[in-house]
């Protein structure tokens, strides 16, 4: 069921929430699959409906800056920098959980994903469930597990079916999911790149970011976090990740064979592979966006509509080693995994 941003749906939607029920919630990222975080029956709704490990934690959506002590037992100078600059926005926060509070979304952890999302339609949701005593939402992305995350209604009606109770905030703003921060170690460390970019991070907050791999030599282990597992945001078909050179050879190996193949490019174009060879029918070739934040604003429908189209394999360019691509870069490794 469908329900549009009206302040009485918005209404109907904090009261479901309230009740128990899951939720289709617009973000600026993906949409979620939503839940009242507090609720630890509704939030094992999700993981069943998801299909998701029980200890895979959630991200606990909020309205603003004053939820945070609800959930976190402490939060470090330079974690309330970044909820400063970044907040509303893209940016999930992993805090030390208070005791006692949502262990159901955190997988267990003593840890807590948070974020305070900028889409208006959250916002408005969120505030209207804190007004019922609804002090936090959990929302991973509204997809079977491991799948390609929706970024419209249609993609989350076909993932989890028509019944579901959906608050229709449009196509997705950003498209990928968020950068995600580990704030208990000390450090900032990187779990997942998103649209906000590590540099930007530590101009924020004034230190270096540390990968998770830095943890190692110190023997310690970053807490598990959402979209951070090798293999994820997956279609059926086959993604293969080639350069340029790659996907051009491959591509003229193919030609005549009949393969079932799209193509996501971003330097070649068809012209450059194709003059000749009378490449089967098959083929699908789309374009890739010369901008990083256009690429992620469409990669997960793309990714959906080549699936659709049956072919067996996705052979994508491989984007650059820039910053400003390595949430795209993330998405598309793990999707290729």
């Amino acid at each position: 069921m469908i329900l549009s941003a009206k302040e009485a749906h918005i209404a109907q939607a904090a009261q479901a929430l309230r009740d128990g029920q899951l939720l289709g919630l617009p973000t600026e990222t993906v949409y979620g699959l939503a839940a009242n975080a507090c609720d630890d029956a509704a939030v094992a709704k999700i993981f069943a409906a998801k299909g998701r490990p029980a200890d895979h934690p959630l991200i606990v959506h909020v309205a603003s800056v004053a939820q945070v002590p609800l959930f976190a037992a402490q939060v470090p100078e330079f974690a309330h920098r970044l909820m400063a600059t970044f907040w509303p926005g893209p940016l999930t926060l992993i805090l030390p959980r208070l005791s006692g509070v949502a262990a159901a979304s955190a997988g267990g952890q003593d840890s807590i994903g948070l974020r305070c999302p900028s889409h208006p339609v959250a916002q408005a949701l969120l505030k209207a469930a804190w007004v019922l005593g609804v002090e936090g939402v959990s929302a991973p992305s509204a997809n079977r597990f491991g799948r390609v995350s929706p970024t419209t209604v249609a993609h989350v009606q076909e993932e989890l079916g028509a019944e579901l109770l959906i608050l229709d905030g449009g196509e997705c703003d950003v498209g990928i999911e968020s950068t995600i921060i580990d704030c208990t170690r000390g450090e900032p460390v990187l779990l997942r790149p998103g649209q906000i970019t590590r540099a930007q991070i530590e101009t924020a907050c004034g230190r270096s970011v540390l990968q998770p791999q830095d943890l190692a030599a110190t023997k310690q282990t970053a807490p598990r976090a959402s979209g951070t597992l090798a293999s994820h945001y997956a279609p059926r078909a086959r993604v293969r990740l080639l350069s340029a050179p790659a996907l051009q050879a491959g591509l003229r190996d193919a030609a005549g064979n009949g393969s079932a193949i799209a193509v996501y490019a971003r330097t070649l174009t068809p012209l450059d592979v194709l003059p000749g060879l009378g490449l089967a029918a098959a083929l699908q070739w789309r374009q890739m966006p010369p901008s990083a934040a256009a690429a992620a604003q469409q990669l997960f429908a793309l990714l959906r509509e080549l699936d659709r189209t049956g072919v067996a394999e996705i052979w994508v360019e491989t984007p650059p080693d820039t910053p400003d691509w390595a949430g795209v870069r993330d998405r598309l490794a793990r999707a290729a995994a």
